[in-house]
């Protein structure tokens, strides 16, 4: 099991940024028991969500032909609690991409509302990690995988082609 920490793209324009949105609801078990009483949604959660957003923009750039893993958080700073009802953003730029690496630098949004920013450093760790041997499967964008990402969908039922 996958787990997504995201609900749809908003926005996907390739190679370039990515806004993802993510509703925050009582229904998930993890809001029940990070601080009993005050349910809020964890900051390393969000910036996970932001990894995902921004690991796929990077990894679509690339025709999802690179194993794509984050490598270093270079900034993670939050500035609000998102509570059960809010609704998050993720906004992902591409700041720079090499065969080896990828920059990016993300926002966290909550209507105009700047929650917090996450800039995120991945490696193609097979251009990044020479002389050690991965799987010939590109276990990071799996079919299986790319096929869920196919369902996603932006605005008012336009289809993202991924």
């Amino acid at each position: 099991m996958r787990w997504i920490w995201f609900d749809r793209f908003e926005l996907f324009e390739s190679g370039r940024r990515a806004v993802a949105v993510k509703n925050i609801t009582l229904a998930e078990d993890h809001l029940h028991d990070h601080f009993p009483g005050l349910p809020v949604m964890p900051a390393s959660l969000m910036i996970e969500g932001m990894a995902q957003t921004a690991g796929i923009l990077v990894g679509e750039a690339r025709q999802f032909a690179e194993k794509v893993i984050l490598a270093k958080i270079k900034r993670a700073a939050f500035n609000a609690l998102v509570r059960p009802g809010d609704q998050v953003r993720y906004h992902a730029e591409i700041e720079q991409i090499t065969p080896s690496a990828a920059s990016t630098a993300g926002r966290i949004t909550r209507g105009d509302e700047l929650i917090g920013e996450v800039d995120i450093v991945f490696s193609h760790i097979d251009q990044n990690m020479s002389g050690l041997e991965f799987p010939e499967d590109n276990f990071v964008f799996t079919e299986e995988f790319l096929a869920l990402l196919r369902t996603y969908r932006a605005g008012a039922g336009q289809r993202i082609t991924l």
